[in-house]
C-alpha cells in the first residue's frame, strides 16, 4: 500500500507559479498510476493531471492544459505537479492520487494524500 505526503503549496499572485510535490512512501511506486486534483471551497474535487506507472503517458484538464504539467521520478518515488500562469480559479486544496489499476487515476481511487493549499489572489 502507498502512502501520499503533498507538499509545495502556498499563496501566490496571479500569473505567478508553484511547484508541488507528493512523496510516497513503499517500494512499489513505479506500480503505481499517479494524478492530481483539486476541491475548491464549496465545490466537488476535480481531476487536474496524470501520470501512468512509466511516465510515457499524461493527462490535463482542460482547465490547465498547456499550464500545468506532472511528472515523476521512480527512483525517488516522487511525483511534481509545475504550475505556471496561475489564475485566482485554481485556488483550491490540491490531491495527491494513486492507482495500481487505472489510467488515469480516477477521483473513486482508495489513495489520496492529505491535501495542500494554493492560493492565487488577483
Amino acid at each position: 500500500q502507498v502512502q501520499l505526503v503533498e507538499s509545495g503549496g502556498g499563496l501566490v499572485q496571479a500569473g505567478g507559479s508553484l511547484r508541488l510535490s507528493c512523496a510516497a512512501s513503499g517500494r512499489t511506486f513505479s506500480r503505481y498510476n499517479m494524478g492530481w486534483f483539486r476541491q475548491a471551497p464549496g465545490k466537488e474535487r476535480e481531476f487536474v493531471a496524470a501520470i501512468s506507472m512509466t511516465g510515457g503517458r499524461t493527462s490535463y484538464a482542460d482547465s490547465v492544459k498547456g499550464r500545468f504539467t506532472i511528472s515523476r521520478d521512480n527512483a525517488e518515488n516522487m511525483v511534481v505537479l509545475r504550475m505556471n500562469s496561475l489564475k485566482s480559479e485554481d485556488t483550491a486544496v490540491y490531491y495527491c492520487a494513486a492507482d495500481p489499476r487505472v489510467y488515469p487515476v480516477r477521483a473513486s481511487t482508495d489513495y489520496w494524500g492529505q491535501g495542500t493549499q494554493v492560493t492565487v489572489s488577483s
